[in-house]
């Protein structure tokens, strides 16, 4: 090959010089290097030693990829012999770019990491050519089994909710995440249920120089969830100063769930008591009834007034609940909140209708938590995007059923290209 064809590359791998670059049959590069550094820590006793014992055997390590090419880093580490401990014991050296355990460089396992981002273990093994049982070590080697709260300055505002892994089948696991004031998201664990034991264990663990950076507590109405967070704060009451949020939008669903009841058991009684004609008018009326009434096209207000007039009582409780959408979009303190509640709780109940009396009776629960949303205005819209993501992932896997899994794969799509790209 003429040196005008040639180019170089930085091997960017410290400490070594390189002896001997080969292309073999296949196309692949072989580079043969040896450790510039002349000493080592004994084993035995952890001094530093210097006296030369030979070396150990060739080792040969997948390295980054240069123009398509696979690389390959053949080195025969140095072996020394420690002087102060009985018996002579020898040590291999160990140098900082590669684990002795694994068959890549450190930079190729970062390399597959950043791959495996957004993807599966299955996909990257293909592109890669590299062993399945390869990339899953990357992850063990790699990434945490649990959260490293020294990635952490404060927590702010905690995030508690559960997701199915297996569609059906109710086998629930806990996800907890942090959004912080910065905006990042971030997970915290994921645990193997969602009672309140396994909650407040986990808050238990959260060092005391974090544990009073947590302001918020966002989370639906599942009674562990909530009385785990109170224990913990009443345990913790000298260090520990936390609203707990009931989320705005589960909220909402189960007050638009009673309206969507009331519809389907007016749209049966029309169904029968109406002509064909007169039916036919308020037809897939469903979609208009759902949506917020801002949000309605002309067509869709037709059928809705149409579907009123045969049926007021739907119309009323679809006022109330515009109504009851409309107080949490209003700038309101908490106390004011809570009047605007209690005026709407009030209506409700003189009006006779009984579409929500399971609703009011959840209001009258979880009233305080529920109007700590207007203290900040924070919700678990976060989180709920953050288990789109998970579902995502979970598709993508072909399900996943190992909470450490589910964990690690969740923490790389959230951190890996900050940590590896």
């Amino acid at each position: 090959m003429s040196k005008k064809t040639q180019i170089s590359f930085p091997l960017d791998i410290p400490d070594v010089n390189v002896l001997k670059t080969e292309v073999n049959k296949g196309g692949d590069y072989m580079i043969t290097v040896e450790s510039t550094i002349k000493h080592t820590e004994c084993r035995e006793c952890g001094r530093k030693i210097e006296q030369s014992h030979g070396h150990g055997r060739w080792i040969t390590l997948r390295h980054l990829p240069i123009l398509g090419h696979v690389v390959w880093i053949r080195i025969r580490p140095k072996r020394y012999e420690c002087p102060y401990c009985d018996n002579d014991p020898t040590t291999t050296q160990k140098l900082s770019w590669y684990d002795t355990k694994s068959p890549h460089t450190r930079a190729y396992d970062d390399y597959l990491l950043k791959c495996l981002i957004n993807s599966t273990v299955e996909d990257v093994s293909h592109k890669e050519d590299v062993g399945y049982d390869a990339v899953e070590g990357v992850l063990e080697r790699r990434i945490e089994h649990h959260v490293e709260w020294t990635e952490f300055e404060e927590l702010g505002t905690i995030g508690m909710d559960e997701i199915a892994l297996r569609k059906g089948k109710r086998d629930f696991v806990l996800i907890i995440t942090t959004q912080q004031a910065s905006g990042r998201i971030a997970i915290l664990a994921v645990l193997p249920d969602r009672k309140k034991e396994s909650a407040r264990q986990f808050l238990e663990s959260v060092p005391d120089r974090l544990r009073i950076t947590i302001k918020t507590v966002c989370t639906d109405m599942w009674e562990g969830y909530i009385n785990a967070v109170k224990e913990f704060a009443q345990a913790h009451t000298e260090d520990v100063s936390l609203d707990i949020v009931i989320d705005r939008f589960h909220v909402a669903k189960n007050y638009r769930a009673c309206v969507d009841r009331l519809r389907k058991q007016e749209v049966r009684r029309l169904k029968k008591d109406l002509s064909k004609e007169q039916y036919d008018e308020i037809k897939g009326v469903m979609w208009a009834c759902r949506k917020n009434n801002a949000d309605l096209n002309t067509d869709e207000r037709h059928k809705l007034r149409r579907l009123f007039d045969y049926a007021p009582n739907l119309k009323l409780a679809y006022t109330f609940r515009e109504e009851l959408s409309a107080i949490f979009q209003m700038p309101l303190t908490r106390d004011e909140a809570l009047i605007r509640l209690q005026r709407w709780q009030d209506k409700v109940q003189y009006s006779g209708l009984s579409c929500f009396n399971k609703f009011l009776k959840t209001l009258d629960h979880w009233r305080d938590e529920i109007a700590n949303y207007f203290v900040k205005r924070l919700s678990s819209g976060f989180v709920e995007g953050l288990n789109n993501k998970i579902k995502t992932i979970k598709r993508r896997c072909y399900g996943l059923s190992n909470v450490v899994h589910l964990f690690q794969r969740i923490y790389l799509d959230l951190e890996g290209f900050r940590l590896f790209a």
